[in-house]
């Protein structure tokens, strides 16, 4: 879409990320954001807006392991984002929340990575990532690949629990008028560009997926309305 406005009308979409703890804003990303750019391809341009961008001036972003060591600005490795600076909120009016906060850092809740240039690239909300066998899988990557096959309408990915694995994905999906659900094509179509463990165990069809108030995936309402149903990965059932 930003690239279809850029060419029938000349007018540049300009990516940003925030929260209201940033008051508002933490990056921002355009086409051409460094003199570095001046010579790149147009395709480059269009990658840059892609992504969540670079901090604002008097910024400082980050993103830690589990243990809080930083981890490397390699466009691999994701984190918990966290930020600071003049204007990031540093703790909660009469609502200690110390872990919203951690030694002068907004924990976001976001999962992210930053790569060499320095910019972000927001790939979950912590709680919505799914962690199996000690790797982690993106909820939102497998999404947004399985929408964009044809007559696919909507889709949802939460962690179901497993034994052996912590947590196992699973798919739901809203089918387009007169579209029939073929798991087997679905699990083709991401196998594109996911391994295999980060394939989903399941692929469900279904008539609803829950909203937020803001228009935004209500995953935990998903993942309540699952265990009311005794739901059960594949290969735990009997």
């Amino acid at each position: 879409m930003m690239r279809w406005y850029w060419e029938s009308y000349e007018v540049e979409m300009i990516q940003g990320w925030g929260m209201t703890e940033t008051n508002p804003l933490g990056t921002v990303s355009r086409k051409i954001a460094k003199r570095s750019h001046l010579g790149s391809t147009e395709d480059q341009q269009f990658e840059n807006i892609a992504k969540a961008g670079l901090a604002m001036p008097s910024l400082d972003i980050e993103i830690f392991d589990e243990e809080w060591n930083a981890l490397p600005h390699d466009g691999e490795a994701v984190g918990e984002l966290c930020i600071k600076g003049p204007w990031i909120a540093s703790e909660y009016y009469n609502d200690p929340q110390p872990d919203k906060f951690h030694d002068g850092w907004l924990v976001t809740g976001d999962v992210a990575k930053i790569d060499s240039e320095q910019y972000v690239m927001i790939a979950d909300r912590s709680k919505d990532l799914i962690k199996s066998g000690g790797e982690w899988i993106s909820s939102v990557d497998l999404e947004n690949h399985i929408v964009a096959m044809p007559g696919v309408a909507q889709a949802a990915v939460v962690a179901r629990p497993h034994p052996k694995w912590d947590e196992r994905p699973v798919a739901l999906v809203i089918m387009s008028d007169d579209a029939e659900l073929n798991p087997e094509a679905v699990i083709e179509h991401c196998s594109n560009i996911f391994a295999k463990w980060q394939l989903p165990d399941e692929i469900i069809e279904t008539t609803n997926i829950p909203l937020t108030s803001t228009g935004k995936i209500d995953k935990k309402a998903i993942r309540a309305r699952l265990d009311e149903e005794g739901y059960q990965l594949p290969d735990l059932r009997k």
